[in-house]
């Protein structure tokens, strides 16, 4: 098994976790040279809903906190789903260069923004993206999420319709 494989199953028993409570099953772990420096699970998407609260913020907020002396520039963020904008343009701003992701969010997936055609601030930035490292894993739990009738959120979505149609041997076809 190779180092994102090893990471990614990490992220994926945040994401387990998440599911047990009804949240949707996206967790993360933020990784520094070998290392998990901290990890999150997506809260608040059952019951109280927010978009706050996405696993990406979590862990990247529980690393801010930690004031730990480490460039965020070094960290390599692993997560079940693709970011969404608002948690690619989060990390991007605050620093993180590499970004592992196991299943796409085909509805909502930030990764894809043409940093090149933004402002200055954006433009210079070079962002390594990896997709599809456990996909079929992740989809899997996104699949029992989304199959599973008393669970509301994003039901009926691009995203559900998507991910339910998915078997395990397709390949990602957005």
């Amino acid at each position: 098994m190779g180092e994102h494989e090893r990471f990614m199953k990490l992220a994926l028993a945040e994401a387990e976790a998440a599911l047990a409570l009804g949240d949707f099953p996206v967790g993360c772990v933020l990784v520094h040279k070998g290392a998990v420096i901290t990890s999150g699970k997506r809260a608040h998407s059952s019951g109280r809903v927010n978009e706050l609260d996405h696993a990406e913020m979590l862990a990247l907020r529980s690393f801010l906190d930690a004031e730990l002396a480490i460039a965020p520039e070094e960290l390599t963020l692993y997560c079940t789903m693709e970011p969404c904008l608002m948690c690619y343009s989060t990390l991007i701003l605050n620093g993180i260069r590499k970004i592992v992701y196991a299943y796409e969010d085909v509805m909502g997936g930030g990764t894809n923004l043409p940093l090149t055609m933004l402002s200055p601030l954006y433009a210079a930035l070079e962002i390594l993206v990896i997709p599809s490292v456990l996909r079929q894993e992740s989809l899997a739990l996104f699949q029992q999420f989304f199959s599973n009738p008393d669970n509301p959120y994003w039901k009926g979505s691009l995203l559900a319709n998507y991910t339910l149609e998915q078997n395990s041997s397709k390949s990602r076809q957005p």
